[in-house]
């Protein structure tokens, strides 16, 4: 955390599908919309000079620095070959610099497997956080919702999803200053029996673990773009899932509204006395205003941009990681990880003691035998 100093980003110049010039841009872009930060730009310098020098990079010299890096990570790479193989590449240079103490966080459009491994392998998890979860912000009808995880961790235990909604608490109050946002478990049915046992046990953990949340329960999916919590914990496969199903309904709406409105002279019309507000409504929906997903649970900051983003994208993705970078959000991450772990093995400590004084006799039981003697002695 840095709250007042200077800000360093490394970026990962040579990621995206939308090339350099959509990466050098957006951070042009970004130091003109007043981001007080400086910027490294790791990649190949023989490519990335003349299309800074190109966009207008001369003003902002001092800003903006060029870190060579001989090879790129392709979306094709295996992380584990990236891992092995992967020193002298735009992405790896990227992620030292955070490690190295050279920057306060990483910013990087490209391969999301291999950016996960090579983070990990350099910054090392939080001690009590198994794997990282990768956070989503959610457009909502009352405003924004963060979801967690989004596509780090196909399956999740019990233990990880608790992790996770500690992490994303953490991050809710860091995006929006919420003091205590609201978390709900993605379930199919908010009622408390439904789901299979793994939710149930999470849930059952949050309750007793972590009294300070504000602990909702179960959540459906039509509460994520309801606004119901502000947090929605998941495993990364469905909340993948559910992240796409979501841009693809945008899609497909924002197509119909236009075909909508461009079908007939009176409904050309009709949008052109409308255009303010449809305006308002593309804003809304302009997916570029979220972009930037951190992955959290890392002993450093790392900002995962959509790889089809554009430079207002990559612009929104840079003020994120200076913004998180000033918060103290991931020393709270790693204060609750420790309480809750703790707190979690003292109630599993007990619960042993009480199985090995009396195997056949759970605690109720144990209560109600007390409770008859207390009546019997008096």
């Amino acid at each position: 955390m840095v709250p007042d100093g200077k800000i360093t980003l490394s970026i990962d110049a040579m990621g995206g599908d939308g090339g350099l010039d959509v990466v050098v841009g957006g951070a042009l872009q970004a130091l003109e919309q007043g981001l007080e930060a400086h910027l490294l730009l790791n990649g190949q310098e023989t490519e990335i000079k003349p299309v800074l020098d190109r966009l207008g990079g001369a003003a902002q010299a001092g800003k903006i620095d060029i870190i060579h890096a001989d090879r790129v990570v392709s979306m094709d790479d295996k992380p584990t070959q990236v891992m092995r193989r992967g020193k002298d590449t735009s992405m790896w240079q990227a992620i030292a610099a955070v490690k190295k103490g050279d920057a306060q966080a990483v910013v990087s459009c490209g391969n999301t497997g291999a950016l996960m491994a090579v983070s990990v392998l350099q910054l090392r998890m939080i001690e009590g956080v198994a794997r990282p979860a990768i956070t989503a912000a959610w457009p909502t009808l009352v405003g924004k919702s963060v979801v967690l995880d989004v596509g780090a961790n196909v399956e999740a235990t019990a233990e990880q999803l608790v992790q996770f909604a500690i992490m994303g608490e953490a991050y809710y109050r860091a995006l929006t200053g919420k003091q205590k946002p609201t978390v709900g478990l993605l379930n199919v049915g908010a009622e408390e029996l439904k789901g299979h046992e793994l939710i149930r046990s999470a849930a059952t953990i949050l309750r007793e673990a972590d009294q300070e949340m504000a602990f909702e329960g179960f959540v459906e999916g039509d509460d994520i773009s309801k606004g119901t919590v502000d947090v929605i914990v998941t495993d990364g496969f469905t909340g993948n899932i559910a992240l796409k199903t979501a841009e693809g309904t945008a899609r497909m709406i924002g197509t119909w509204v236009k075909e909508a409105l461009t079908g007939s002279l009176i409904s050309k019309a009709g949008a052109a006395l409308m255009m303010g507000s449809l305006k308002g409504l593309k804003h809304k929906m302009d997916p570029s205003r979220v972009n930037g997903a951190p992955l959290l649970g890392l002993n450093g900051l790392v900002i995962k941009s959509h790889g089809g983003a554009d430079a207002n994208g990559i612009a929104a993705a840079l003020q994120t990681a200076d913004a998180l970078a000033r918060h103290p959000f991931q020393d709270e991450i790693k204060s609750t990880i420790a309480k809750v772990t703790e707190r979690v093995a003292r109630r599993d400590d007990l619960r042993t003691a009480m199985n090995t004084a009396s195997p056949t006799t759970n605690p109720t039981d144990l209560s109600s035998k007390q409770s008859s003697e207390k009546v019997s002695q008096a």
